[in-house]
């Protein structure tokens, strides 16, 4: 199983409080948890205005833990109550405190009193740490010149912890202790980190009558009332193309328990229909925006509780906040749904979408106190970043509801009409656009009988019209585009009657 570790070794925080102080979270636009954007970190507590963080990193999973591995790393705490950005925190001198987190494999985190607690990547974005009842979060700062992104998988920008009711807030930074002699930088090189430009769609029938000709296990065919859209209406993010040139992990093997669960499940699973009863919201419409996290993320929690509740529960929640509101992610520009609808959602809680509709561009934050749903708990399906794999997937599944999943998107798969996808291959010259990673939802399984293919069901946010209803197939059982590597699930809270 691989091993997703910021570090091996000993963590050091510092802060110059112990416990920080207690402040209220609400959010809006000016008290609202905020990730800057045009600063960071190259190393701890020196700023360089060259350097920014978002989703444009790419350094692969196994390089990721080269870096990150060795004795330790060191996380500086500086008590700050509720704070927007942590940068500016770390730019006075003031005083802090330290502690030691010593992590250890596979995912386990010790504090100095022998507290211990569990850690996580956050694919090659960051980590999350939970220990002694506090949550760390903060990314890996970057730094890209002349067309390379190097990621330092070894350092932290400043970042935030909380208790984990999110009431006490304080931020820190990271640095991992004594590191290796012959430390290589994770480096993309020849790359462009510029973000792709807003390209127009164009149907293309030659690739069209290629993909139906070289095999029959599915059918593509045109988009007319796609045509001359932009190309953002056909991937999650622009940005995350750098992201996703390098492969996710690839799943986890299967334990001897975790198969015996996964063979008394049943040989098919549809949440729109168990027993006569859908527990599915609807197909909605990323429009052109690189929202599909957000909307993956929202259809998930909304399937859940009316899983939870029995269907006495329908919210339809809002993207839109996401898009604007959560510094978690990047708006349209993209964002990871173990931010989103775990993160995220149990630190603020969603707004449904009457009061937060949704516009498909990078809008203010302007919300108004309204009833929010929060997450109890949220984690990788497997529990940790690498611990995925098709047999937890489907326990998951069916024990818990629909999963959100990112998997990746190839030119064929944009003239999906039915069928159980597999990639052919196959470019489309009219529109060069490069793999991109986009973000859904698992909502079932089962087996097609006249392809011979396992398949997942799974949700698009491409609109009704795209695929089979806003659907569409994928074959299920070998990391098909790599959407069994990176599971997420969370358990929705639902209203007070």
């Amino acid at each position: 199983m691989c091993l997703p570790a910021l570090c091996t070794g000993v963590m050091k925080i510092a802060s110059n409080e112990t416990i920080p102080k207690v402040m209220g979270v609400a959010e809006g636009v000016n008290n609202a948890v905020a990730l800057s954007n045009k600063q960071d970190l190259v190393l701890v507590v020196k700023m360089d205005p060259e350097e920014r963080i978002d989703d444009e990193r790419g350094s692969s999973f196994s390089r990721t833990l080269k870096e990150a591995s060795g004795s330790g790393c060191e996380i500086v705490s500086q008590s700050s109550g509720f704070q927007q950005d942590c940068v500016p925190l770390f730019e006075t001198g003031s005083d802090t405190t330290q502690e030691v987190i010593k992590l250890q494999s596979p995912n386990i985190a010790i504090d100095e009193h022998g507290n211990q607690g569990t850690f996580t990547l956050i694919y090659n974005q960051g980590f999350e740490v939970e220990v002694a009842g506090y949550k760390w979060f903060a990314f890996f700062p970057f730094l890209e010149s002349n067309g390379t992104v190097t990621s330092y998988c070894d350092k932290a920008r400043p970042g935030w912890v909380h208790d984990v009711m999110a009431r006490q807030w304080s931020c820190f930074y990271g640095q991992r202790i004594d590191p290796p002699a012959n430390k290589i930088p994770l480096v993309i090189a020849h790359h462009s980190s510029k973000r792709v430009p807003r390209q127009l769609f164009k149907n293309n029938p030659n690739i069209v009558n290629a993909i139906n000709r070289i095999q029959t296990k599915w059918k593509a065919r045109q988009y007319p009332e796609y045509h001359l859209f932009s190309s953002l209406f056909y991937s999650c993010s622009p940005v995350i193309v750098v992201a996703f040139t390098r492969r996710p992990p690839q799943s986890a093997p299967v334990t001897q328990d975790v198969k015996r669960l996964a063979g008394s499940l049943p040989e098919t699973w549809d949440w729109r229909d168990v027993n006569g009863i859908n527990f599915v919201s609807p197909v909605r419409d990323q429009e052109n925006c690189g929202s599909c996290y957000a909307f993956a993320s929202m259809a998930m929690l909304e399937s859940r509780l009316r899983i939870i509740t029995n269907n006495t529960e329908q919210p339809i929640l809002s993207p839109q906040q996401v898009v604007s509101c959560s510094h978690y992610s990047q708006g349209c520009e993209g964002g990871f749904p173990y931010l989103i609808a775990g993160k995220y959602a149990q630190d603020f809680g969603m707004l449904e979408e009457a009061y937060c509709p949704y516009k498909g561009v990078d809008a203010p934050c302007q919300v108004q106190p309204h009833a929010r749903y929060f997450v109890s708990d949220y984690q990788y399906v497997g529990g940790f970043y690498g611990a995925c794999n098709e047999a937890l997937m489907r326990l998951d599944l069916v024990n818990n509801g629909p999963v959100v999943v990112g998997f990746q998107v190839y030119d064929d798969f944009r003239y999906y009409s039915g069928g159980v996808y597999i990639h052919t291959g196959l470019h489309d010259s009219f529109n060069p656009f490069e793999t991109t990673n986009h973000v859904v939802l698992v909502v079932g399984y089962g087996h097609d009988a006249s392809s011979g293919l396992d398949f997942w069901t799974v949700k698009n946010s491409w609109g009704e019209e795209w695929g089979e209803d806003g659907y569409f197939r994928i074959r299920r059982g070998n990391d098909e585009c790599a959407i069994e590597s990176i599971a997420v699930a969370a358990t929705p809270i639902p209203q007070l009657s």
